[in-house]
């Protein structure tokens, strides 16, 4: 089997705020969110929806769409590249 058939792209979020205590943990369908305070990770929900909503109007899915269509869903639904040597944020900023 293949690599290709055997795994599958997905968006990964990584929230590093959380300071309540809760251990946040979501999977839909391309992507996996994990930690942030509630406030990050609602926040990291909103942009993979959207990101998925765009993949969807383009009839395509993280597998099949090419590295500027991605770069070019990121930007429309929020998501800054980090850039070489930049500190890390306090909070999602989407």
């Amino acid at each position: 089997m293949a690599w290709k058939e055997k795994y599958k792209k997905l968006l990964i979020g990584l929230g590093l705020d959380e300071n309540d205590g809760h251990q946040r943990i979501t999977k839909g369908e391309n992507f996996y969110l994990f930690g942030g305070s509630k406030l990050t990770h609602r926040q990291m929900q909103e942009v993979a929806i959207k990101f998925n909503e765009q993949l969807k109007k383009k009839q395509k899915t993280l597998d099949t769409v090419s590295e500027k269509e991605f770069i070019d869903i990121a930007h429309k639904v929020g998501i800054r590249p980090i850039e070489e040597g930049a500190r890390p944020r306090k909070r999602f900023e989407a």
